[in-house]
């Protein structure tokens, strides 16, 4: 085989190993997509039980990058504290080891019947209709591609000894910290330690040397831990503050954890031949591979214990910024893989909503009141910036949409796009409030005292309604669809008596009859407001009354 076809087929290698992790990692993910929100659900402020989950998860998708950036995404959205995602990625990087152990399974005999599973898994997937049934062949065919790139990563290496100029170049690279630079600036290129690995892997098997021998092919291992660093790094970039220390915490731990084996690796020059070599003498693919995942468990077990530590550090080096209190709606791209998370997500995002409807809401009522008609642009501003949310949520629920939804899911989905044209429907009835302040003011209209001290009464019910619905929209504890549904009932009462009461003072003579419209308008609002609440809320319980699904969702 001439050099040419070497570096062709090397690359086709390298190649149809990215597609093949992409593959298996995609597919494992979707059918972990329930599993992994009951994980994530269960994180805890103990270390331990976090780092196990940051190993389950890196083990079930099979990218610890993947985890890690879903990690800062968890701690952007205020999901999960820094010290919990702390320990999540140390687990990440215990989880990550499994890729090069199935990359040095090809030191075995059963290498070419484990290139099948790429036929196998095609066929399923091709003549299955079953979702599910396809998402398995999807994975067994991932897993065969890596079987079948390591084998072309191998026959390359194995012509690429041939050619003594390449043999010689790699042989001469002694340098730890030259191998340490080539391992990170190439994992950062890939975007994948576990491809770099496995790439190490398949030529210490095809027998190409790295430097000379020992632990030279160790640095570039221990280098790719640095190189990974770089797509939390990346996803961090926009990202709010804690989410920017989740990922420099990332950095400091395969830092830190580098430096240190490095060390440890220059101080024994002969760790490969005494340990390694000895344990695994006839596979030196599994030699690497052992060693990764020893490198990985032994900087978990130096630096959970100072999780706290890194927090710290992360905090002293990027300071907190003033943040305005959370009315501003963050939607995270990072999430949208994960259907299930990324639905938990937009529900506590549509509570900021809420929060800026019925403000809003609130606004306008206070600015009747106080008849300021100065105050309308304001109100405006206001609900043009809900209806720009509402856009970004709607749109972020149509990509959620687009990815391959279980049942359950796919019914989420549709109560929450109708509990987001709801809260809509809050913030344009406050424009209708200013239309009303405009009547109030500019056609001198009267209402008694004792119309405003019924109303305000009506008024703060509709906001203990919407505290409420809030609470729910968080998932709070002392949440309660029966006090929502209490207060319904109570505000629906409060309008018909209100109107009643206005005509009785018409009938009395204290009021005038050119105010009944904006009166009787006025209470409806607010008892339409109410209802869209209530309807709101039942959408977010889980197998709340579909009735609220058929109701009239006009203004």
């Amino acid at each position: 085989m001439n050099l040419f076809s070497a570096i062709m087929i090397f690359f086709g290698g390298v190649g149809t190993l990215l597609i093949g992790m992409n593959l298996l990692s995609n597919n494992m993910q979707k059918l972990a997509n329930t599993r992994l929100e009951a994980i994530f659900k269960k994180t805890s402020n103990n270390r331990v039980v976090s780092m196990g989950i940051g190993l389950g998860v890196t083990t079930i998708v099979q990218s610890s990058s993947l985890t890690t950036v879903l990690v800062v995404g968890l701690v952007n959205a205020g999901m999960i504290t820094l010290f919990q995602a702390t320990a999540i990625i140390m687990g990440a990087n215990i989880g990550t080891t499994i890729t090069a152990q199935i990359a040095a399974l090809q030191s075995f005999d059963y290498m070419i019947i484990a290139m099948m599973l790429a036929f196998i898994g095609a066929f399923i997937s091709m003549l299955s209709k079953r979702e599910r049934v396809k998402t398995i062949g999807n994975v067994l065919s991932g897993l065969g591609l890596i079987f079948v790139a390591l084998n072309l990563l191998t026959l390359a290496m194995k012509d690429f000894r041939e050619h003594e100029v390449i043999y010689n170049t790699l042989a001469s690279i002694n340098n730890p910290f030259v191998l340490l630079l080539i391992g990170a600036v190439l994992t950062g290129i890939f975007q994948s330690s576990s491809a770099i690995t496995s790439i190490i892997i398949s030529m210490a098997i095809a027998g190409m040397p790295i430097g000379d021998g020992g632990n030279a092919p160790l640095f570039v291992v221990i280098g790719s831990n640095i190189g990974t660093c770089v797509t939390a790094m990346l996803s961090s970039i926009g990202t709010s503050t804690n989410a920017k220390r989740a990922a420099l915490i990332h950095l400091m731990f395969n830092f830190f954890g580098s430096i240190i084996f490095a060390i440890f690796l220059l101080a024994w020059p002969s760790f490969t031949a005494d340990v390694l070599a000895k344990g695994f003498p006839t596979k030196p693919g599994t030699q690497i591979a052992m060693f990764h995942t020893l490198f990985n468990v032994v900087c978990v077990v130096l630096f959970l214990p100072l999780a706290q530590v890194f927090v710290r550090i992360s905090k002293f080096i990027i300071r907190d910024k003033i943040d305005p209190d959370r009315k501003v709606i963050r939607l995270e791209e990072r999430f949208l893989k994960t259907p299930r998370i990324a639905l938990d997500h937009l529900q506590k995002e549509i509570a900021i909503m809420a929060h800026l409807a019925t403000d809003v809401l609130e606004h306008a009522y206070q600015a009747f009141l106080k008849q300021e008609v100065s105050e309308k642009e304001r109100i405006i501003e206001e609900i043009d910036y809900i209806n720009n949310a509402n856009k970004q949520l709607t749109n972020y629920l149509v990509k959620i949409t687009s990815n391959d939804l279980t049942k359950k899911e796919q019914d989420v989905s549709s109560n929450l796009y109708y509990v987001i044209s709801d809260l809509g429907r809050v913030a344009d009835l406050a424009h209708n409030f200013t239309k009303y302040t405009d009547s109030y003011v500019y056609e001198k209209l009267v209402f008694t005292d004792e119309a405003f001290s019924r109303l305000d009464l009506m008024f703060l019910r509709v906001k203990q309604l919407a505290n409420e619905m809030i609470m729910i929209f968080n998932d709070d504890e002392e949440a309660s669809i029966e006090l929502v549904d209490k207060l319904e009932a109570e505000i629906d009462t409060l309008r018909e008596q209100l109107i009643d009461e206005h005509i009785e003072r018409l009938n009395c003579g204290k009021c005038q009859a050119n105010s009944s419209p904006v009166w009787i308008n006025l209470v409806s609002n607010l008892e339409r407001a109410a209802d869209h609440m209530a309807m709101a809320s039942h959408l977010v319980i889980e197998g709340g009354n579909k009735q609220w699904k058929s109701m009239d969702r006009t203004v």
